[in-house]
């Protein structure tokens, strides 16, 4: 890509909405603060010359917006601009970027790869006081604060971007009756409902879509709660 259509973006920090509607026709995704794609290959080898044809697409900004993870089946891609842990005007125009760069190579950016959609987990601890336990599961994790948001009830994230990101919802009561750690499995918006359908069908108990679209509270057969998030109506 030429830097000068890097230069007509900018640093703007995009809401939610404006970040999924700039990428759903160029086949991205956005997933918790970053923009997410999958590239499908028949080989690792292909995977790696995938990888670095995206990295050559973002150019200079490689480094500071882009990750890409090769495996034998796909290239997973994201976008964010690292120095704030955000969805910018930037990340955009490199999405179209490496989506340009794919399909001159016969290629094509799609939010489901050959195994399953892009997603994004978290871990929820319910606390009763978050400033209490954070320090602990922060040093147990190794993990450490997100860019610009390290406060003393701020979610903690690997910074080698592996594991799952872990936040802390207040609880007040204490609630004996129910589990204090659940997950929350982020995937794109047009996914939501096929993926709550799928887990009632296998067993799964709707707790509570009083915010859907935002997340549906499911509980497995023994009562162990997951919520499966989009980014909609959270603006």
């Amino acid at each position: 890509m030429s830097d000068d259509v890097v230069e007509r973006g900018s640093d703007r920090v995009l809401s939610r909405t404006e970040a999924s509607t700039a990428v759903e026709g160029i086949g991205w995704r956005y997933l918790l603060g970053a923009l997410s794609t999958t590239v499908a290959v028949g080989s690792l080898q292909q995977a790696l010359d995938v990888a670095a044809e995206a990295v050559a697409a973002c150019g200079a900004d490689a480094d500071t917006h882009l990750a890409a993870v090769p495996r034998r089946d796909r290239v997973d891609l994201s976008l964010q601009t690292a120095s704030v842990g955000q969805v910018t005007r930037r990340d955009v125009d490199l999405a179209q970027a490496v989506t340009e760069a794919m399909r001159a190579g016969g290629r094509d950016t799609l939010p489901r790869g050959s195994t399953r959609p892009v997603q994004t987990l978290e871990i929820a601890i319910d606390a009763m006081d978050i400033p209490a336990v954070r320090p602990f599961w922060r040093a147990v994790l190794a993990y450490t604060g997100e860019p610009g948001h390290d406060g003393p009830t701020d979610p903690i994230v690997d910074p080698l971007g592996v594991m799952p990101a872990v936040w802390f919802q207040q609880m007040d009561p204490p609630r004996q009756q129910r589990n204090r750690i659940h997950f929350d499995i982020t995937v794109p918006h047009d996914e939501a409902e096929d993926r709550v359908a799928a887990a009632l069908a296998a067993g799964g108990t709707l707790v509570s879509d009083a915010r859907a679209r935002a997340f549906w509270v499911l509980a497995d057969p023994e009562g162990n709660e997951v919520c499966v998030c989009t980014w909609q109506d959270r603006d």
